[in-house]
């Protein structure tokens, strides 16, 4: 099923999106629900960010072509860092433009939704972590990302994670291995395809990696890396996101006031 998170008249609540309508559920989806039967036109409503998360973890160059784009080579561990809450956006929501970059760029990735706290989840234990799957935006300031080193401020500024529509319960591991198609567009102009086969590593083994370290928690977003054709973002630029089986993430670039 797919589960939003919405807004309606100052209310927010979470519901199970079936065609143009939403069915409010009572209490939220990391724990048995009802739903209300109590049905909301989608477009009565203001989609939020599926899931407000406590830390969202996340993978670079878990594509080859992505790394070799961008002249680095397939690291011998996953590359991990983090994008504090405050970065993240939903659906619609503006990305405001840093002032100190002149170089932001789109990054489409999958996004995995954590669905009860773990720590050292074993490969065969991974999917019953899993609460589902979102689309996600790494947008990076590309610029201070290769001056500065160190990605906090490059990946982690305020609107560089969009996250949505809403989080898909019916796809599984062996989906993404499969290979869902991850595309991105800019003003309708697609910029990048590639499939969630071609991570280097899949979803079991960043899961592994990252809980070796750290306890995830309900509602922790792991993003698992983007394919290639990365590229600039500008002002005004309508950027999307779409995963197959998941549906479109949108946003628009604004100036930072």
């Amino acid at each position: 099923m797919r589960i939003a998170r919405f807004s309606i008249d100052g209310n927010v609540g979470f519901g199970v999106v079936e065609g143009d309508e939403l069915d409010v559920i009572k209490g939220h989806p990391f724990a048995e629900f009802e739903r209300s039967g109590q049905k909301v036109p989608l477009d009565k409503v203001r989609l939020l960010p599926p899931v407000l998360p406590n830390k969202v973890v996340a993978i670079g160059r878990n594509y080859a072509d992505h790394a070799a784009e961008l002249g680095n080579t397939i690291p011998d561990v996953p590359v991990t860092f983090f994008k504090p809450s405050t970065s993240v956006v939903g659906p619609g929501d503006p990305v405001a433009y840093p002032s100190f970059s002149q170089e932001v760029h789109h990054e489409a990735e999958l996004a995995v939704v954590i669905g009860r706290m773990c720590r050292e989840v074993p490969r065969e234990r991974v999917k019953d972590v899993i609460l589902g799957y979102t689309c996600a935006n790494d947008i990076t300031a590309r610029d201070v990302q290769q001056r500065e080193k160190q990605w906090a401020r490059a990946k982690g500024f305020d609107s560089s994670c969009p996250l949505g529509p809403w989080v898909e319960t019916g796809l599984d591991l062996a989906d993404i291995s499969r290979g869902l198609a991850v595309q991105c567009t800019v003003n309708g102009e697609q910029r990048q395809l590639g499939r969630t086969s071609e991570m280097v590593r899949p979803v079991e083994d960043l899961i592994v990696h990252i809980t070796e370290a750290m306890t995830l928690l309900p509602g922790d977003v792991v993003l698992t890396g983007t394919p290639a054709g990365v590229g600039p973002l500008n002002v005004g630029d309508e950027v999307a996101v779409t995963i197959e089986g998941i549906g479109t993430l949108t946003n628009k670039v604004i100036k930072r006031g």
